[in-house]
């Protein structure tokens, strides 16, 4: 019985995982398939750290979806990414204020994006200063999706500019400690 399973596993091919242009088309890795309709639509999760060789990006993980194959090539789409747990959780202190806000929105090019932005306080805030910073956050994920491509969309939720822009607006609001988008997914391809 181990003989089938074995032959089974030399008959499968390695695809290498290619980043999209906007991540600098590299390797991150391979998989293996016996079809290559197999490894279509797969999702493939790294970290940040791994694409860009700094380690202090290690909590953020980024997932990629195979939507093109040339040969044993398969291209990839920006599918989203997400703090690690134990990151969002080192976050969290006692007599602090999260503020999330989720958006759905569409960039230039017409993708449909899902942002989860997340600001933590150094104290406990007031609802109405909940309501200012949502309405900050709102206002730069739309600004950004309107005026911007996917590609450049990611690029700026992944690598902490869209954060810091909702961070310099944000801070005249109250003292925070942390802003960042927290989360992010790809919900739909331009038609």
């Amino acid at each position: 019985m181990s003989r089938a399973v074995r032959d089974k596993w030399r008959r499968k091919e390695w695809y290498d995982i290619i980043l999209p242009r906007y991540f600098g088309e590299t390797k991150v890795g391979e998989t293996p398939s016996d079809d290559p309709d197999k490894v279509m639509g797969r999702i493939f999760e790294t970290t940040l750290a791994s694409i860009t060789g700094d380690f202090s990006q290690e909590y953020i993980k980024m997932y990629f979806q195979v939507y093109e194959l040339e040969g044993h090539t398969a291209r990839t789409v920006f599918k989203g990414h997400e703090y690690l747990r134990d990151y969002l959780r080192s976050l969290v202190r006692r007599r602090s204020t999260k503020v999330d806000g989720f958006y759905r929105v569409y960039t230039k090019d017409g993708y449909r994006v899902k942002i989860v932005v997340t600001a933590m306080t150094q104290r406990r805030i007031q609802t109405s200063h909940e309501f200012a910073i949502r309405k900050i956050m709102q206002e730069i994920v739309e600004e950004k999706a309107e005026n911007l491509t996917f590609d450049q969309l990611a690029h700026e939720m992944v690598l902490g500019k869209l954060a810091s822009d909702v961070y310099n607006r944000a801070k005249n609001v109250t003292s925070l400690r942390h802003v960042g988008v927290r989360k992010s997914e790809l919900l739909a391809l331009p038609n």
